[in-house]
Parts: structure tokens; C-alpha cells; sequence
């Protein structure tokens, strides 16, 4: 986490969270459907956005060579870079299928990446907001593959494929993911195996919290954190349409266009 929390004074707008868009799965024409919906809710919420935080998985696959970028989402795209222009701040956060963000959308729109759970500072509460993968107990074999993803040395020999190889290996490797296997369904709370809810707890006994705010789980949640804490999930877009509103009071998880 950082030196400092990110101060974000709301002057009587909100911020919006959202996170697990998968762009581009389970095939182009689902993706498109669903990249035109999320337009939608970004122009829905522009007028009283204070910011807006893309919390990872935004994209099902995303690996940024050195003069190459995956191809299509440029509605999605566009759209932000428009918000941009209007000086919302976005902030992209990594996830598990879109790790190999590195500076393209800092360089193009001005937007942060972030690659780790960041601290937030919003009309004096203390926020903690992250995608969420590889935290918390269990999921050992994704942190040995996470380790091995993010290695420079795996990354490096990766980039000498050629990009139309890559890419193509990396869809193949996506269609075996939960979130575009229907079978795989995740609607089913754990309880006190919710393991970023532990995480949570964990943190919170350290160093206190009053939110905590994660994507990952494809689940929307709202859970108690001890005495003064809560823990919000924010789900997905491929058949939920879940996200964060907060503001002075809170926050509260909506869905667009039920």
C-alpha cells in the first residue's frame, strides 16, 4: 500500500466503483452487447461522478507489448477518454485477467494504473480498495501461477511471440475461466469462507478500515467488518451489472439496468 492515502473530497458528488467487465469474453458479440450497456452507466453517472475506479478484470485479456495492444474496445475506450476530458479522475486497477497492464492508458488518457490495493481518504473515512485476487487464505495454486504471471523473466519471454499467437493463446487460455463457464457459477455464499471477507477481518485488526471495497469474487457483497467495518463485493458485468455508489452517507451496491 502506499505512503499516504488518496484524498478525494467529494463537493457533493459520488464516487463509483466497478469492477469484472471482461471485455471480450465469452466471444466478440456477448462482449460487444455488454461494452455498449457499460457505456450507458457511464454516461448515466458522469453528472455526479467525483471519480470513477475500474477495480480489475475490466478486459478479459490484456498484455501491453512494447508497440502493441490487444485489439477492439474502442467504444470503451473512447468513452473514457471522454470522461477524462471532462476532468473525472479514473482510476484502473489490475486484476487476474488483465495483470500485464503497464503504461498505455497512463501515457494516452492520464489514467493510473494500479497493480496492488490502494488507501483511500474520502470525507474523513478510510478506504482500502483493491481487485482482490491472491489475497487472503487458500487459493494457492492461483498465487504459484500469479507468481509466475508477474515474473519479468516469464513476461520477457512471452512478448517473443508474435502478437496474433499470444493473444490467440491467451483467449484459449481464457475460455476455461469461471467467469465464461456457466457451470463454474459463483451465486453462493461461503459464509466464513468468503476469503476476502477474512482478508478483510485480517487487516482490520491491524490497521482499521471503514471500508473495504474488491472485485474478484464475482459475488456482490455487503458485509460487516467488526463493530464499525464493511466489506463490499462488486460483482460482475456479464450477467449481474453491479456497482458501488458512495457518498457522504456510504455506500450502497446498485445495479444498472435490471
Amino acid at each position: 500500500m502506499q505512503a499516504a492515502p488518496l484524498d478525494f473530497p467529494l463537493n457533493q458528488k459520488k464516487l463509483y466503483f466497478a469492477s469484472d467487465f471482461h471485455l471480450g469474453a465469452p466471444d466478440a458479440q456477448q462482449s460487444k452487447i455488454r461494452e455498449k450497456r457499460i457505456i450507458r452507466w457511464l454516461d448515466s453517472i458522469a453528472d455526479d461522478a467525483a471519480a470513477i475506479f475500474l477495480v480489475g478484470d475490466i478486459f478479459d485479456f490484456w498484455f501491453e507489448y512494447r508497440q502493441v495492444i490487444p485489439k477492439g474496445f474502442i467504444p470503451f475506450v473512447s468513452k473514457i477518454s471522454q470522461l477524462r476530458d471532462r476532468g473525472i479522475p479514473i482510476l484502473f486497477f489490475t486484476g487476474n485477467h488483465d495483470l500485464w497492464m503497464k503504461d498505455y492508458f497512463t501515457q494516452e488518457l492520464g489514467i493510473p494504473v494500479y497493480h496492488h490495493p490502494i488507501e483511500l481518504s474520502v470525507e474523513g473515512k478510510k478506504i482500502l480498495v483493491g481487485h482482490g485476487d491472491g489475497l487472503g487464505p487458500g487459493d494457492n495454486s492461483y498465487k504459484i501461477l500469479k507468481k509466475v504471471f508477474t515474473n519479468p523473466v516469464a513476461q520477457w519471454l512471452f512478448r517473443w511471440f508474435h502478437p496474433d499467437l499470444g493473444i490467440k493463446l491467451a483467449k484459449a487460455w481464457s475460455s476455461h475461466s469461471r467467469i465464461t463457464n456457466v457451470e463454474k457459477n459463483e451465486n453462493h455464499f461461503l459464509n466464513e469462507e468468503e476469503w476476502l471477507w477474512q482478508y478483510c477481518k485480517e487487516i482490520n485488526t491491524k490497521v482499521p478500515h471503514d471500508f473495504y471495497i474488491f472485485g474478484h469474487r464475482h459475488l456482490p457483497l455487503e458485509l460487516p467488518v467488526g463493530e464499525k467495518s464493511t466489506y463490499f463485493n462488486l460483482g460482475e458485468w456479464v450477467s449481474q451489472n453491479t456497482y458501488l455508489e458512495f457518498d457522504s452517507h456510504g455506500g450502497k451496491l446498485l445495479t444498472f439496468e435490471k
